[in-house]
C-alpha cells in the first residue's frame, strides 16, 4: 500500500549530517553515469510567468549509495505572489515508484525536502572546496534557504563569523537574531552585501535576485561561493567578471548549460566558453577531477537542483519513515 508523508513526517525523518552524506553520494552516482535524468521540464505559468518544473531520474542500484534501484519525480512550483496569501513561494511534491513494476510506493510533502537537500548539497562542495581553515560565512538573503544553508554549512566547517545581508532591513536583522538563538553563532546582520562578502571565506548567495548582487572587487581570494538563487538562463546572483576569475563547478554540466544564466550570459557576451567549468561536483567526490588547487583561487559551486537528489532524499525519508512508524496508508 502506498505511503502518504507529511512535511512533518518528512522532518522527523531526515537530519541534516546525515541527508549531507546522502547527497554527495547522489552526485557522484549521477557524474559516473548511474543515474537516468534528463534535465528538467520547465514550463511557464499564466502572465506571472510562474515556474513549474517536472524532474524525473531513476538511479541503478549499489554503486555509492549502497542501496535498492530507485525511480521517482519531483513537481515543483515557484509562484512568488505566494507571500502575499501567506503561503511559501516554493511549493513541491515528491512521488516515488518501485523500480520493477512502475506501482506508486510514496507521495511525500517535497517542499522540505527541496529545502534541505539544496543546502546539503551546498554543504558538500564547502566540504570539497572551502579552504580547510574557513571559518566565515556570509549569506545573501535572509529566507528559507538563508536558512538551511547556515544550518548545512555549520555541520561541514567550524564557524566563528557569520553575515547576513538582504535587501530588506527587518529581514536581515530578524533573521540574525533567530539564527544567533537557535545556533548559538555569532550571526550579524550588514546593511549592504558589500559588507557582508568582504573578506568572508565562504559566501551562500541564496536570494531571488534577477541581477548581480556582489561585485567582483569585493570576493577575496580563496573563497568559495555556493550560489543556488538564480535557476533561469537570464538570471544571476554574480557579474561576469567574478565567474571569469574563479574555477567553477556545477552539478549538471548539460542542465547548467541549458538553464544557468551565471554561466550563459557572461558566455553570451563572449568573456567564457562552456570550458570554463572545471567539473560537476560529483566528479570532485569521484576524485576524477580536482577540486582545490591552492589557497587563492575563488571557487564557485553553481546549484541547479537534480532530480537525483530528491529522490535519494525521499527514499532516506521513507525507509527512515517505516521504521518510525510514520506515514499514513493511501488508497488510490
Amino acid at each position: 500500500m502506498p505511503l502518504l508523508l507529511t512535511e512533518s513526517d518528512v522532518r522527523a525523518s531526515l537530519d541534516m549530517p546525515s541527508l549531507i552524506d546522502a547527497m554527495a553520494g547522489a552526485v557522484a552516482e549521477f557524474s559516473a553515469g548511474r543515474v537516468t535524468q534528463p534535465v528538467r521540464t520547465v514550463l511557464e505559468v499564466g502572465a506571472e510567468k510562474n515556474y513549474f518544473g517536472v524532474m524525473p531520474a531513476a538511479i541503478d542500484a549499489g554503486g555509492k549509495l549502497g542501496g535498492a534501484a530507485a525511480v521517482g519525480a519531483k513537481l515543483v512550483t515557484v509562484y512568488h505572489g505566494n507571500h502575499a496569501l501567506g503561503l511559501t513561494s516554493h511549493l513541491a511534491t515528491i512521488i516515488l515508484l518501485d523500480h520493477a513494476t512502475g506501482a506508486l510506493r510514496a507521495l511525500l510533502d517535497g517542499r522540505y525536502i527541496t529545502e534541505a537537500r539544496t543546502a546539503a548539497v551546498s554543504a558538500v562542495s564547502v566540504k570539497l572546496l572551502a579552504r580547510p581553515d574557513a571559518a566565515s560565512l556570509a549569506i545573501l538573503g535572509s529566507g528559507v534557504q538563508a536558512h538551511s544553508h547556515l544550518e548545512a554549512i555549520r555541520h561541514v566547517r567550524t564557524l566563528t563569523d557569520v553575515r547576513v545581508w538582504s535587501p530588506t532591513a527587518d529581514h536581515r536583522d530578524a533573521f540574525a537574531r533567530e539564527a544567533s538563538t537557535r545556533t548559538g553563532l555569532p550571526v550579524r546582520a550588514c546593511a549592504s552585501a558589500a559588507e557582508a562578502v568582504r573578506g568572508a571565506a565562504i559566501i551562500a548567495m541564496t536570494t531571488a535576485s534577477k541581477t548581480p548582487v556582489i561585485d567582483d572587487r569585493d570576493v577575496a581570494d580563496g573563497a568559495h561561493i555556493a550560489a543556488v538563487g538564480a535557476c533561469r538562463p537570464d538570471q544571476r546572483e554574480m557579474p561576469t567578471a567574478l565567474v571569469s576569475r574563479a574555477r567553477v563547478f556545477v552539478d549538471s554540466r548539460a542542465a547548467a548549460l541549458k538553464e544557468a544564466g551565471e554561466l550563459l550570459l557572461p558566455i553570451g557576451e563572449g568573456a567564457i566558453t562552456a570550458a570554463h567549468i572545471a567539473g560537476e561536483l560529483g566528479d570532485v567526490v569521484n576524485t576524477a577531477v580536482p577540486g582545490r588547487t591552492n589557497a587563492r583561487e575563488i571557487t564557485i559551486f553553481k546549484s541547479l537542483g537534480m532530480a537525483v537528489e530528491d529522490i535519494v532524499a525521499a527514499e532516506l525519508a521513507l525507509n527512515r519513515a517505516i521504521a518510525r512508524g510514520l506515514g499514513q496508508e493511501i488508497h488510490l
